[in-house]
């Protein structure tokens, strides 16, 4: 049955590994170029991340994209638990309906908040319609971030509904029997059953919230870079690809260290999802 792996190991050597070893030569290289059999190595870039400039960039960054995530959170959880407490039949409707505009292009889906939050958009007409006058609604940071939480939610209420859904209801129902009310059952029972898919979902928003460049791009209107804003600039325009290397190398340690602390705080890893752990 072994053999039948060896096209995903030629998929991952071919798309992650030698990606990846590319970057890293790039990250500790000097100088604009690299030539092979002459490379000389230099923590110059990785240096150079540390510098204030960029440091409030990834702040800024960590920021925004904890706030995201605990946005997602917050309305994510109440949604996965509705939908787990319907009927099978239900459930995959509402599961349905749910994943219906993720089908759509993640930069077509983008652009349509501009349409939205535009100066002569549905949303500020209806804002004059109600006497509450014109609003500038693009270009903030709490657009990014809602245009963050609206194509990232998904990923929170997914991971989250497939731990509730899978509860077992005599849990529950030994749970009132023994004098339990339906908060204490919550708050006892299946708040901390759910925990796995609340990890797996914070791992899911996060990282690509903490990687994104377009939703900034075009919700920020450039006023407000990110850390993935920096590394596409120094790929597709400043040409400095072994500085884009090393903050790329940076982010990708960033991101593996929060996994792992993820995965110490969480008391049963085995169950948030066996691909990450």
């Amino acid at each position: 049955m072994r053999k039948f792996a060896y096209p995903y190991y030629a998929w991952l050597l071919l798309f992650v590994v030698v990606p990846l070893i590319v970057i890293v030569l790039y990250a500790f290289t000097p100088g604009q170029g690299m030539e092979i059999g002459n490379i000389t190595f230099s923590l110059d870039h990785i240096k150079k991340f540390f510098e204030p400039i960029y440091l409030d960039v990834m702040w800024r960054s960590i920021s925004i994209s904890f706030a995201s995530t605990l946005y997602c959170l917050i309305l994510g959880y109440p949604v996965a638990y509705y939908i787990a407490k319907q009927s099978p039949k239900t459930r995959n409707i509402l599961i349905l309906l749910f994943m219906i505009p993720m089908w759509m292009n993640f930069l077509l889906r983008t652009y349509a908040w501009l349409t939205l939050l535009s100066t002569h958009g549905p949303i500020n007409k209806l804002m004059i319609f109600l006497g509450l006058g014109q609003v500038n609604l693009l270009y903030q940071n709490f657009t990014i971030v809602l245009g963050m939480i609206y194509n990232f939610l998904p990923f929170m209420v997914l991971p989250i509904y497939s731990v509730l859904v899978k509860i077992d209801n005599n849990l529950l129902e030994a749970a009132r029997d023994l004098g339990a009310n339906d908060r204490i059952v919550f708050t006892k029972v299946v708040f901390p059953l759910s925990l796995p898919g609340i990890a797996t979902g914070i791992i899911m928003v996060f990282i690509p919230a903490l990687s994104t460049f377009v939703i900034s791009n075009l919700l920020g209107g450039n006023k407000y870079n990110l850390i993935g804003n920096l590394i596409e600039q120094q790929f597709r325009f400043t040409g400095d690809w072994h500085f884009g290397s090393a903050m790329s190398l940076v982010l990708i340690l960033f991101i593996i260290l929060g996994l792992i602390l993820l995965k110490k705080f969480n008391k049963d890893g085995r169950q948030v999802g066996g691909e990450l752990w």
